[in-house]
């Protein structure tokens, strides 16, 4: 059933441990990303953090193999010179989504889709007669578990002996985990030393145009903090944290910015955690402490906009202010201004 994937394929698919080779065969560096001759390159890597920033998709592939290929490449690069959390996790579901929807296409062979899911490393084959694949169990699980509805429970699904069948579309909505956590891994790196101008001049630039979307032009906060004036996604963050339920690493990451960003010391956030059913002393002052800006680069990560909780499925219990507010830290501004 398994088909060799074509140099299409891997400009489609860049991110593929199968597409590696062939970008290596480029010889592109830091260095020669600036030059005259590659500038089609780095503009077409713009545009794919640019796409990313402002639709959630990478915008449409170049004509020249070579350059859409080697433009995933810089773009990586571009996104880590951003040094901005929002950034990598918004490039990231960008690559995701924009190849989930490059796979449910009529035009995509099955035999590709095995392809692909096998550089993944899944159990995968023909799930004939029941359903378009059959998937290893814990496959199934390790990507599910990120996604809600009723139809992911496995007790929805068709299981025996180890195996899950499934449709084209549940295939590769699993999938688009996958390369979600494959980007966010890659991009899980230390900060970029000694970036050429051109580089840093282009990483401003897209993190000016994330400011703008992300609403962060955010005024002073009280200096009080107030838990009364917590959005309803935070206030379930906490609840599901006091609980048996576990944080996903987007829910914890918006809960931490969130307290981060409206004046809650480290200290008092992991006091807060100690009553977390997964607490954990050492990883939790870590987390914290990257997240405030006191270890590592610096930076101070503000939590992700409204837009992107709902695609993760953060956003939970929606109530009328949340209807006209764009962002957390809008919606607690808003709320403690009713209160004054």
């Amino acid at each position: 059933m398994e088909t060799a994937l074509s140099s299409e394929d891997f400009a489609k698919y860049p991110f593929l441990k199968l597409a590696s080779k062939q970008i290596e065969d480029l010889g592109l560096t830091i260095e020669t990303l600036v030059a005259p001759e590659n500038s089609q390159i780095l503009a077409r890597a713009q545009e794919r953090v640019k796409k990313a920033i402002v639709d959630v998709e990478v915008g449409d592939i170049a004509r020249d193999k070579r350059t859409e290929i080697a433009s995933f490449a810089a773009s990586m690069i571009l996104v880590l010179a951003t040094k901005q959390a929002w950034i990598k996790k918004r490039y990231a579901l960008a690559v995701a989504k924009t190849a989930h929807v490059q796979l449910l296409s009529p035009q995509t062979l099955p035999q590709k889709i095995v392809a692909i899911a096998r550089d993944f490393g899944w159990d995968i084959a023909d799930g004939k007669p029941y359903k378009n694949y059959k998937v290893g169990f814990t496959f199934y699980l390790n990507n599910a578990g990120h996604i809600h509805g009723n139809e992911w429970k496995l007790v929805n699904q068709i299981l025996d002996h180890g195996t899950v069948y499934l449709n084209k579309d549940k295939v590769v909505r699993l999938l688009q985990e996958e390369i979600k956590r494959r980007i966010e891994k890659r991009l899980d790196a230390s900060d970029l030393k000694k970036l050429p101008e051109g580089i840093n001049i282009a990483a401003y630039q897209l993190t000016q145009k994330a400011q703008e979307i992300m609403g962060q032009e955010i005024e002073e906060m009280p200096k009080t903090v107030s838990q009364d004036a917590f959005p309803p996604c935070i206030e379930a963050l906490i609840e599901d944290s006091k609980g048996a339920h576990h944080l996903s690493h987007m829910g914890r990451f918006t809960l931490t910015s969130f307290l981060v960003n409206i004046g809650m010391s480290s200290e008092a956030i992991a006091e807060m955690y100690k009553t977390f059913s997964d607490y954990n002393e050492r990883l939790t002052s870590y987390q914290i402490e990257h997240i405030a800006g006191e270890r590592g680069s610096g930076t101070r990560y503000t939590c992700p906009q409204c837009a992107l909780l709902q695609t993760h499925g953060v956003c939970r219990n929606r109530d009328e202010l949340c209807r006209r507010i764009v962002h957390p830290l809008k919606y607690y501004l808003n709320k403690q201004k009713r209160k004054m």
